[in-house]
């Protein structure tokens, strides 16, 4: 067997183990991409890993074992397909290959990263703010409007920043673990609530003047949580579902919808225009290269919330790990670049 290219698998529910395969020959259409750095998802990768999701739902229809992990990854073009330009080799890319050093990908799925000043550490997270700025679009927040943000893992923290890019203050941080909360910059514009001690209402109130929150974004990924997130809403109000829950929500629609006239929205990556106009250019080619921007110019810090560097060899035993208490992971980047 080749042990030319390791990736990352889930053979089975609550398993991870390195498998070997042959380095791939891009098919017409496809580059080759040599991976660099990847990151784990603790959310979406770990509902993967644990196989906790009800039986016939969509997420057992799009992880079934075994299971390559990961999605989001930053390497080199090292070879090019059927029908592209060898001017594609050397260039850099972000990709949502899983984890592994060699991987082909298709053109029109690349991210190339233009600018230098972004790290390979920085590169993969590409598509957490992807998918977080998808979210923001749709839920039309404009310069000066509050927003409030529930769950500051790695898409929490993404959405916290760039509503702040966007214009909106003040923008509500919100979450029982300290570690995450303490990832976010200092900045007036961003208020930082923990639940647990602190009277979230009462802050909200007075940070804005007793109007209450113009847009809430769900990211906890808790179905239990979501009926009470409604609450900082004032009426006629945003609520955005960018979290992926794993279980249904008891709702009464109208309490938190009807009477209040709240508009809920569901933001998902997969809903990004397909094709860029002139009335919606933002792809999410353009939004993964606005990311790039942000961070070459030091407008998004990436580095603060990586938590943990890994090498590729150790990074089947960070699943158990984080199925134990993920309470003080973040960003938690594998380096590829000695594997072979």
């Amino acid at each position: 067997m080749s042990k030319d290219n390791p990736i990352i698998v889930f053979p089975s529910k609550a398993k991870a183990e390195i498998q070997y395969r042959a380095i791939p020959k891009p098919m017409a259409g496809e580059v080759l991409v040599k991976n660099k750095r990847s990151i784990v998802s603790i959310g979406t990768e770990m509902t993967a890993f644990s196989g906790d999701y009800p039986p016939g739902s969509v997420w057992e229809k799009f992880f079934p074992y075994p299971f390559d992990a990961g999605y989001a990854t930053a390497g080199e073009i090292v070879d090019v397909g059927e029908g592209v330009d060898n001017s594609f080799i050397g260039k850099r890319v972000g990709t949502c290959a899983p984890h592994c050093l060699y991987a082909n990908v298709k053109v029109e799925e690349l991210r190339v990263i233009r600018r230098d000043e972004v790290a390979w550490e920085e590169a993969p997270f590409f598509i957490i703010a992807q998918i977080v700025m998808r979210g923001i679009r749709m839920s039309k927040i404009s310069w000066g409007e509050s927003a409030a943000v529930y769950g500051m893992g790695l898409l929490g923290y993404f959405a916290a920043n760039l509503c702040k890019v966007a214009g909106a203050s003040p923008v509500f941080a919100i979450d029982t673990a300290k570690f995450r909360l303490d990832m976010l910059p200092d900045d007036v514009s961003l208020v930082r609530i923990n639940p647990k001690g602190d009277d979230l209402i009462k802050i909200v109130s007075e940070k804005t003047r007793g109007r209450m929150i113009d847009v809430v974004f769900e990211i906890t990924g808790n179905a239990k949580l979501i009926p009470d997130e409604f609450k900082l809403l004032h009426d006629q109000g945003r609520f955005v579902v960018v979290s992926s829950p794993r279980e249904k929500t008891e709702f009464d629609f109208h309490d938190l919808c009807n009477r209040p006239s709240y508009t809920i929205i569901g933001a998902h990556n997969y809903s990004h225009p397909a094709v860029a106009t002139a009335e919606n250019p933002w792809t999410a080619q353009r939004d993964s290269e606005l990311f790039f921007d942000l961070v070459a110019d030091k407008r998004l810090d990436v580095k603060r919330i990586i938590s943990h560097r890994i090498d590729w060899s150790d990074a089947p035993g960070i699943y158990d790990k984080l199925a134990k208490d993920r309470s003080n992971y973040m960003g938690i980047v594998i380096n590829w670049e000695d594997a072979r």
